[in-house]
């Protein structure tokens, strides 16, 4: 007989990711950091696992009295012009 209880899974990019999410913590909105946050929602949407990152995400969220399909539309329309991660000050895409 399976066990029925799943265990939660580390996510590979959790030590990466909790740096940023802790940065998120500490800061304000702004471009990029609505990009990272959406990046990292979608990231982690559905991930068996990293609760404490998933927490911390609806965290932010709050924070900045935002909902999440509120932070998607604001990336989408931020991701149209191009200007989120194009500068030269940007860190690299990493959706995975």
């Amino acid at each position: 007989m399976a066990d029925s209880t799943q265990k939660d899974q580390t996510h590979p990019l959790w030590k990466s990711d909790r740096q940023i999410v802790d940065r998120l913590m500490a800061e304000t909105p702004n471009d990029h950091n609505l990009s990272e946050l959406a990046r990292l929602r979608i990231r982690y949407q559905g991930f068996p696992g990293a609760r404490d990152i998933q927490g911390d995400l609806d965290k932010v969220l709050q924070k900045w009295n935002l909902t999440e399909a509120g932070l998607f539309e604001k990336t989408r329309e931020l991701h149209a012009e191009g200007h989120v991660y194009g500068n030269k000050n940007a860190q690299q895409e990493d959706w995975s």
